[in-house]
């Protein structure tokens, strides 16, 4: 299934702890938190390009399933990682993400399955972050 389109921001659990976790300030937080954030995905074969746009921040990521790959965090960082068909691993998070519908569920590890929504989640020691986006178009 084609992960290609665009995806709005439904809901999401555990932002502001996950956020304040891997080190995002607070006024950013703050800022982030009730924003519906867009997400874009580009896909041609196992490449990837995906673009973030939470209010004026745009976060834009390029990778190649199998190949590694320099990533920015949402803190800014850059850091490289292995991207496999199954899952992404950077800095002791693991992102989990699948489509079921018209739903994105979050964020990095990409897991494609054979539905209409995106289900991406985030996990970060015991902490979990999930995300639903629905499609826009």
């Amino acid at each position: 299934m084609a992960f290609a389109g665009k995806f709005q921001l439904e809901s999401q659990e555990n932002f502001e702890p996950f956020m304040k976790a891997i080190g995002l300030p607070d006024d950013l937080i703050a800022k982030g938190k009730d924003l519906k954030s867009i997400t874009e995905i580009e896909q041609n074969g196992d490449d990837f390009k995906v673009t973030v746009t939470t209010g004026t921040k745009v976060l834009v990521n390029a990778f190649t399933v199998g190949q590694e790959a320099e990533l920015e965090t949402l803190t800014g960082e850059k850091v490289k990682v292995s991207c496999g068909p199954v899952k992404i691993s950077l800095k002791g998070i693991e992102s989990v993400t699948e489509l079921s519908g018209d739903t994105i569920t979050n964020v990095m590890l990409w897991h494609f399955a054979h539905t209409e929504f995106l289900f991406q989640t985030l996990t970060l020691g015991d902490l979990v972050y999930k995300r639903i986006s629905k499609r826009v178009t």
